[in-house]
């Protein structure tokens, strides 16, 4: 008694008792209950019940028409109420069926007031008549699983309900139920009138007594259940982890808008409900707040709501549509709130998207490189809760579907860096019988340590919680279980996990806050936060084995991705890491891209396949429709005039960012007819431009030739498919060979005339011979021209021959002025051969760009060329 009451600050437990303590009910859950029609408060119950048929007084039937009597619009309530029940055969202790809603409080003083509030409806086909709410305080519930066998119940067994609790107050009347018909009833009862002096879990039945006209007496007629819990402050010390999960499924897509932002893109309006007031994370966030629970979070909600901060698209039926700007605020007042309500809080962070770790374990690891998305996904977490939150997680934590294991299931998590792995007590399974349920830390090798969560507490919540009938049971049975955990005889203090489902409704979150609070004032339970509890002592007697392979649970199996589902995402993958080779600013692609294949890894997938491979089939669209903005511009066919040419081929970049890691090439299928002299070039092209690639050719041959123009990855991967167009070649035109031929004739015919001119003036001139005696050189007559000489004079010239008499062939040390043959600058009276050089067919080509520069055409426009232009050379 005193060591209890030292842990929880007190000084004995009647102080304990005496204390305020705040009253867990499951009001919030039925607010109207108390208000129902047709409703019966135990005030009433004081009148006494006369024998079955007898009339009673007066004044007391006045008293009990005036309290239980419907009024006209009261009737009709009742009789909307009545109608959805459906009839049924009951007879009876099921005759009739009872619901308890509200057990207030959860954990009631000694000396306080236990308030039962519930409905009861005829289930038989006869109506009922004298009927009257009796309680019944059972035995102590020594073990758990005397409790889950009480909860489980159904019918009213004597000598197992324990005593019928008499006194003031303990009863109250309900007026007669026609056949299917619900009345609702409320009861306050002190604590000391239900005879429980024992500490411990106590078995509490709420009875509906009565006779019908089948059976027409007095017996049970129905039978409600629920736990007593009384504590004095004996039994063990036990620690209590609750993890409180803050996960939601794959809300973004992969498309961002072609901003500087990136706008992200919705896949629907789901989340935006999630976070609004009222809805499911929103109740999570608000209910946990004030908890002593462990968070345990995916950084890919966190990431999801803080993109809906700002302004946001969705995908509709009707096309992308821009977000609700109430969405705006919702999504900053819940991150406000989040980041209130983990501060000097533990917060867990799963890997980004909540990977579905035994679909990788059982199918993702046969597609080579799938389980390279865990470490990342782990890395990305850590960075996401530090950049919202503003909070360090621990990142040391794997969470397998419903806490199932196996060998190949723990070798997946701890690839991804988990050292600690959430596992549940139906899973690693106690096999030595220990008469208590040890701690949650297990080491189960490789410096790993499982955590198993206790299987009972974990799954109580599980239900429609929407039931109040259901809630109500559930957090009795919560406290009624821990209590009996903290009473078993384990030496040392145990610490204990509860996990329950990974993405509980708003009425599940309600019904577990509501069992935490109760335990929180109970006393018998301190909490404390996962990563504590996984560095707890570990039992050396409990179980540390992992299940075998086929001892993983069928009906989970079954509900994993397949192989074929892992190998797409790796196509998905592979197309990527391609692309973003090219790209100059990749991180607006890998990021939003990298996250989207993360996303199609989640657990939140099982049960929903085709969502699934719907979800996967856009991610690998999109992406392909944006490699598809690198293209070639297809070519018409073309017709080369000559026997050189340039041919451009024109690279279109439609991206918004500029590429600059491709390479063009262009070949030929017909090398001897048509040769490219270098056929690969680099290609940069600037987003949103096109840009023109020149490749010089030569030909050999006529005839028809295909080109193939493509581009490549630096890695040597084609990207994107071949552009295949056809060229003519036509190396040498009749009009090519006429000029060829007149340029032989015309110097066949002058070497002819040479020939002929050297005849007709005969043997060479004696330069030794004397001169003309008594002549002045000044008055030498001159000789007459000789016209035919002169002219083969100038056609030897233009051959490069020197006739006999010209200059060359002078004597050098005649004078000056005396040449022989025609005088220096006289002009020949034929004209020289045609040049033809320049007309041949290597002649280039005046109109060709082939000395041009590669150019930028810059954006397209609706007036560019056509794809049929011809190259005439």
């Amino acid at each position: 008694m005193a060591e209890a009451a030292n842990k929880h600050g007190t000084s004995g437990a009647p102080a304990r008792r005496s204390r305020s303590r705040r009253t867990t009910t499951l009001c919030v859950l039925v607010p109207l209950i108390l208000s129902t029609p047709g409703a019966v408060t135990a005030a009433h119950a004081d009148a006494p019940r006369s024998a079955p048929g007898t009339p009673l007084p007066a004044a007391q039937s006045t008293v009990r028409q005036a309290a239980v009597q419907p009024s006209a619009q009261q009737a009709a309530a009742q009789s909307r109420q009545a109608a959805p029940h459906r009839l049924q055969n009951g007879t009876g202790s099921r005759s009739a069926e009872v619901t308890l809603n509200t057990v207030s409080p959860a954990v009631p003083d000694a000396d306080g007031t236990l308030t039962l509030s519930g409905t009861v409806t005829n289930r038989s086909r006869t109506a009922i008549s004298d009927g009257e709410i009796v309680l019944y305080s059972g035995q102590r519930l020594v073990s758990r699983s005397a409790i889950e066998q009480t909860a489980k119940r159904t019918g009213f067994q004597p000598g197992q309900e324990g005593t019928r609790v008499s006194g003031k107050g303990t009863t109250v009347e309900v007026d007669d139920l026609s056949p299917g018909q619900t009345r609702s009833f409320s009861l306050r009862v002190p604590v000391e009138r239900l005879g429980v002096g024992d500490d411990g879990v106590h078995q509490l039945s709420v009875t509906l007594t009565g006779q019908s006209r089948a059976e027409p007496y007095e017996h049970v007629l129905g039978v409600a259940r629920t736990f007593l819990p009384q504590y004095g402050g004996s039994g063990g010390e036990t620690d209590m982890t609750f993890v409180w999960p803050l996960i939601s499924g794959s809300h973004l897509t992969a498309r961002t808008e072609s901003d500087r932002r990136q706008t992200p893109v919705f896949r629907d309006d789901r989340l935006a409900k999630e976070i609004a007031p009222g809805g499911r994370l929103e109740q999570l966030v608000a209910l946990g707040k004030n908890l002593p629970v462990s968070w345990v979070v995916d950084p890919d909600l966190l990431a999801s709501v803080d993109a809906m901060t700002k302004p946001y698209k969705v995908e509709t039926p009707e096309g992308v549509v821009a977000g609700d700007t109430r969405s705006n605020a919702d999504a900053r007042r819940w991150l406000n709130n989040l980041q209130e309500a983990v501060e000097d809080k533990e917060v867990v962070a799963l890997p980004f998207g909540d990977p579905d770790l035994a679909a990788l374990a059982h199918h993702g690891k046969k597609v080579s490189g799938t389980l390279g998305h865990l470490r990342p996904a782990t890395d990305g977490a850590r960075k996401t809760v530090e950049t919202i939150l503003h909070t360090t997680p621990n990142t040391d934590f794997a969470w397998p579907v419903e806490g199932a294991i196996d060998p190949s299931v723990v070798s997946v998590a701890t690839s991804g860096g988990a050292r600690s792995i959430l596992t549940r007590s139906d899973s690693l399974r106690e096999t030595d019988g220990l008469p208590y349920t040890p701690s949650a830390a297990r080491p189960i090798g490789g410096g790993v340590t499982a955590v198993s969560a206790d299987a009972r507490l974990s799954k109580l919540f599980r239900d429609d919680m929407t039931n109040a009938e259901k809630a109500t049971s559930a957090v009795q049975q919560f406290v009624a279980q821990s209590l009996a955990l903290s009473e078993q005889n384990a030496a040392g203090t145990r610490n204990l996990v509860v996990a329950p489902q990974r993405m509980p409704s708003a009425s599940q979150a309600r019904a577990m806050a509501a069992a935490v609070e109760a335990l929180e004032d109970a006393g018998w339970s301190d909490f404390t936060e996962l990563g504590e509890a996984s560095k707890a002592k570990p039992d050396p007697k409990a179980a540390k084995s992992v299940p075998s392979t086929g001892a993983y649970p069928a009906r989970l199996r079954q509900q994993e991705l397949d192989t074929n589902a892992f190998k797409q995402l790796q196509r998905t993958q592979s197309t990527l890491d391609d692309f973003t080779v090219i790209l100059s600013q990749d991180d607006r692609v890998v990021t939003p891209f990298g996250n989207a294949l993360r996303r199609e890894l989640s657990t939140s997938w099982r049960g929903r396949e085709n969502e699934a491979a719907a979800y996967r089939e856009s991610v690998q669209a999109y992406l392909s429709e944006l490699t598809r903005q690198v293209r070639l511009v297809q070519k018409s066919r073309m017709t080369l005039s000559g026997r050189s040419a340039t041919i451009p081929v024109t690279v279109q970049n439609n991206l918004i960012q500029p590429v600059d890691g491709l390479e063009l090439r262009l070949t030929s299928q017909r090398r001897i007819g048509l040769e490219i002299e270098e056929e690969r070039q680099q290609v940069v092209v600037e987003g949103g431009h096109s840009q023109s690639l020149k490749f010089e050719t030569s030909a050999r041959a006529n005839g028809r030739t295909l080109l193939e123009a493509r581009l490549y990855t630096k890695d040597n991967k084609p990207y994107g498919p071949p552009m295949r167009f056809q060229v003519d070649v036509t190396e040498i035109t009749s009009t090519v060979l006429l000029v060829i031929a007149g340029g032989v004739l015309l110097v066949v015919l002058a070497g002819v005339r040479m020939y002929t001119q050297r005849r007709r003036q005969g043997p060479a001139p004696d330069p030794d011979a004397p001169l003309v005696p008594g002549a002045d050189a000044d008055q030498r007559p001159e000789p007459e021209p000789d016209t035919d000489a002169a002219t083969a004079a100038t056609a030897a010239t233009d051959t490069g021959a020197h006739p006999a008499g010209t200059a060359d062939s002078a004597d050098p040390d005649a004078p000056a002025d005396v040449t022989a043959g025609p005088a220096a600058g006289t002009t020949p009276t034929d004209p020289p051969a045609p040049e033809t050089s320049g007309t041949g067919p290597d002649a280039p080509n005046s109109t060709s760009d082939a000395e041009a520069p590669d150019t930028d055409t810059g954006p397209e426009k609706p007036d560019s060329p056509g794809a049929g232009e011809k190259v005439d050379r």
